[in-house]
């Protein structure tokens, strides 16, 4: 049985995306609804993952079914594909199931050659635009099949526009058009040593097989591993009948959001061309016009475009991304989806819908991708401190970055590996750039409008853009830009203000921004929503003030080792260590006790009323000195003989406390069995702090959590030290107020194994989930980023970096193991995760789904885990109403 690989448009349905891709499924629906949609068809996902399976090959099946579904466009449409009279001219473009803007190829015009180009000049009585048409045809065949370097184009474009004294496309006339498309020719021969292929089916077949195969492009892949798309989605083909917006006047072509994707604001947003084809807009080639100027120049066609986009907006319940052509007056519609946009015009939208009645508010929170709320809170520019505006564009992507400017994206990216902050500036980006767009502060372009490549990747990525910024002149030879009469070499400090469009020289200081009512509101629909608690990791008073701020309803984890690596403290801390005598450590101990209660008293006013879990000392001592390296270079160097005695001392403790594996070695609670002044110390200071702070009429709630702990018997007899220095301090009735618990940090496999008896003394588990990453796997996080995770990520050995997502498989196994076990033991055993994964969504997911009670992340993360947790619960009930639906069914069905 043949299976089905081609659909027309009027076959399909949005139900069908995971199918038709994207954009087929889309313009199915379109077609359907009766919308003017050019007439075409899909080469579907399954015939893609066949390409792929088959060596790169299109099946002679598929390539039957193509040439069906092109018949019956051309009895629709009354044209024939290669007929030199009345030629049929297609579009061919990718449509992956999830949207990838820019990432794979598009080619226009097909079906064009030395003949059809003349009797399409011939049936609309224009050569100019016939031969504009294929010269644009033979560019990006050249470039997207055959694989020819864009700038060998560029070249013969811009030398023919000189010879024609032209310095717009659109005032090229015919004899430029025709001359540069015979170049364009020999430009493929000369690089490519084959011919433009005159035979319109293979220039189909070609066009087809180039787009499955930009599918598996560099930029794709980044893009897929940014945004965790699947690789095995692939992606569909839409061959679409050619409207044309380079007719002339009365015709143009653009992209209009029906929202503004920047702020949410319920107008209309985009940009347009007049006389051009859709690529012109996207690439950048020309500064584009707002797309209010339409209403001015085609009335009628704006009318019509206000409507649709009302109608579409309406039907998909979202904001939509529309790309139109009109062609002498009429209005195509060519594509829609679900518009990218930043974090807050994300949150005023879902209010917005929400109020209008078009959403719930469970619906409009999945519509919040949470990984955008990092960027949420945008940074702004200190006003006071910009001295010199050196340039002005459009303001593409809110938010402020300062950086050194990069005038190409490997550099960028090298920059970046090498610790640098770096701004990307390019005359325009193209989606080879994703790399360098990723690893940049921000993005400036010379040109290009706020729906360009570099807008709109930028805006997903919650990065500051400015784009079309004209006074911007780069030179690419001397690696420079002028602007304002000054010049900016490479590597120079830049600053970007995303939201005025401003270019500012020099490093201006950045201001946090503050939150937002949309964010307020959207926050409380998902306080009302979710199950789990958001607790913040806080190492000092100024970060727990910040996550109280942000929602934090409890600090999940204070790292007290932070509080030592002030200089001040870090020279006292380094006299302990070096302590030849139980005394002179003690003596250090007493001077750190007040520094340590200080702190804890700041951050338990912070959190008053809320609990606050302090881990114990926790990282090797020889962390706190300098590196061996770093002291023989001072030893080499010291001027005096003091110094010279005081590095060799240093030196000899380094190599002393030197481990093998210092992350198996003595660390955790096993340097405060064998130091335990060390932890008395800590303990001592957190309920010193806890009763000056009750004395204070202040609601302490102290979680004392020991670390490392891999068998019962040291968390048993730490929390005897516990236990007994908190009768010392506070006495029988003040520690019977303070409600303290003490429990531990699971990072090791054995503590998850043997859970039960480790519940025995402990009053909560917090997963440590980085550590515990690592001893599962076996890898020291550090080598295997630097060395060979990348190669598993990218060879899919790994579907993730499992220090980034939770590897629920094995270490989402032995904490779902863990909370049984303990919990089986003590009931009100309270779990949660206190890792970097407590701000990623996939984990968090995972946390609420095996019942866990909290999420710790950093303080400008917990808007996002809050919205995360809410989605968690959201989806978790959705999915168990299908269940249950199910059963019913199934039960139906068998009465």
């Amino acid at each position: 049985m043949t299976v089905k690989l081609v659909y027309a448009f009027a076959e399909g349905s949005a139900q069908m995306s995971a199918l038709l891709g994207g954009k087929g499924a889309n313009l199915a629906e379109m077609a359907r609804a009766g919308l003017p949609v050019p007439p075409g068809f899909t080469i579907t996902t399954d015939a893609c993952k066949a390409f792929f399976r088959a060596g790169n090959r299109l099946s002679d099946d598929l390539r039957k079914q193509i040439v069906e579904a092109l018949k019956r466009l051309e009895q629709e449409r009354g044209q024939r594909f290669g007929d030199p009279d009345a030629p049929l001219l297609v579009s061919v473009r990718s449509g992956s199931v999830t949207s990838m803007p820019g990432m794979m190829d598009t080619i226009l015009n097909l079906g064009l050659n030395d003949e059809t180009v003349r009797g399409l000049a011939a049936s609309t009585n224009d050569e100019r635009f016939a031969y504009d048409c294929y010269r644009r045809l033979i560019q990006m065949f050249g470039n997207v099949v055959i694989g020819i370097e864009a700038h060998r184009f560029e070249r013969l474009l811009l030398a023919v526009k000189r010879s024609f004294g032209v310095a717009q496309d659109q005032d090229m006339p015919a004899e430029g058009w025709k001359r540069l498309a015979a170049e364009y020719k020999e430009c493929i021969r000369e690089a490519a040593g084959t011919e433009f292929p005159q035979q319109v089916y293979d220039q189909l077949s070609m066009a087809v097989e180039a787009v499955f195969r930009s599918w598996n492009n560099q930029r794709a892949k980044v893009y897929r591993q940014i945004h965790r798309i699947p690789d095995d989605q692939g992606t569909a083909v839409n061959v679409q009948c050619m409207v044309f917006g380079n007719k002339g006047e009365d015709s143009g072509t653009g992209v209009v959001f029906t929202r503004n994707p920047s702020t949410g604001d319920n107008v209309l947003y985009g940009e347009y061309l007049i006389n051009a084809q859709g690529e012109d807009v996207v690439a950048g080639v020309r500064t584009p016009m707002k797309i209010d100027a339409l209403r001015a120049d085609l009335p009628a066609a704006y009318e019509e475009l206000v409507q649709a986009c009302r109608r579409l907006e309406r039907h998909y319940k979202d904001m939509q991304d529309i790309e139109f052509t009109v062609e002498n007056g009429k209005l195509y519609l060519l594509q829609t989806r679900n518009g990218k946009r930043n974090a807050q015009a994300a949150l005023k939208i879902a209010v917005d819908l929400v109020n209008e009645g078009v959403l719930s508010r469970e619906e409009a929170l999945l519509r919040i991708e949470a990984s955008h709320l990092d960027h949420l809170l945008h940074r702004g520019i200190d006003e006071d401190a910009v001295t010199e505006v050196i340039a002005v564009g459009l303001p593409a992507s809110p938010g402020a970055a300062v950086g050194r400017a990069a005038f190409d994206a490997d550099t960028a990216a090298a920059w970046k590996k090498a610790g640098k902050q770096v701004v990307l500036v390019r005359s325009e980006t193209t989606p080879e750039d994703i790399h360098g767009v990723l690893a940049a502060e921000g993005v400036l372009t010379s040109r290009g409008g706020m729906t360009s490549h570099a807008a709109v990747v930028a805006r997903g990525m919650g990065k500051p853009c400015v784009c079309g910024c004209e006074d911007v002149r780069i030179d690419m030879d001397a690696r420079r830009m002028s602007a304002g009469g000054r010049i900016v070499e490479e590597g120079d400090w830049i600053t970007l203000d995303g939201a005025t469009g401003r270019v500012i020289a020099g490093a201006v200081p950045l201001k946090e921004a503050t939150g937002t009512e949309e964010l307020r509101v959207v926050l409380g629909w998902a306080d009302d929503i979710r199950r789990l608690r958001v607790y913040a990791n806080a190492d000092n008073p100024a970060d727990a003030a910040a996550a109280r701020a942000f929602g934090a309803e409890g600090i999940g984890l204070c790292r007290t080792e932070h509080m030592f690596f002030d200089p001040s403290r870090l020279a006292v801390m380094q006299r302990m260590i070096m302590a030849d005598s139980p005394e002179e450590r003690q003596d250090a101990l007493n001077r750190l006790l007040p520094a340590q209660q200080s702190d804890f008293e700041g951050m338990f006013r912070a959190m008053d009323g809320l609990p606050v879990t302090i881990r114990l000392l926790d990282p090797p001592l020889h962390e706190f000195l300098p590196q061996s390296e770093e002291l023989q270079h001072k030893l080499n160097s010291a001027a005096t003989p003091e110094e010279r005695d005081n590095c060799r001392r240093l030196l000899r403790k380094a190599e002393e406390l030197r481990e093998a594996n210092p992350m198996l070695g003595q660390r955790g609670c096993r340097l405060g069995i064998v130091y335990p002044e060390i932890y008395d110390m800590q303990i001592e200071a957190i309920f010193k702090a806890a009763a000056a702070c009750m004395d204070q009429g202040i609601d302490v709630r102290p979680q004392i959590m020991i670390p490392l702990v891999g068998d019962a018997s040291e968390l048993k007899l730490l929390r005897e030290l516990v236990d007994r220095v908190a009768e010392q301090v506070l006495g029988a009735d003040k520690r019977r107020d303070c409600r303290y618990k003490v429990g531990t940090m699971i990072e090791v496999p054995r503590a998850a194994l043997t859970a039960d008896r480790i519940a025995a003394h402990a009053d909560f588990f917090s997963f440590g989930t980085n550590d515990l990453t690592q001893m599962t796997f076996g890898y020291s996080r550090d080598d295997a980023e630097g060395k060979f995770l990348t190669h598993y990520l990218n060879r899919k050995l790994l579907p993730h970096n499992p220090f980034q997502v939770l590897d629920t498989e094995g270490v989402g196994q032995l904490i779902e193991l863990a909370v049984a076990r303990g919990r089986a033991r003590k009931s009100s055993l309270k779990t949660g995760i206190c890792g970097e994964h407590g701000g990623d969504k996939a984990s968090i997911r995972f946390c609420h789904e095996i019942g866990l009670d909290s999420v710790s992340c950093s303080p400008y993360r917990i808007p996002m885990a809050r919205i995360a947790a809410a989605q968690a619960a959201i989806e978790l009930r959705e999915s168990e109403e299908e269940a249950e639906a199910e059963v019913r069914s199934a039960e139906a069905c068998a009465g």
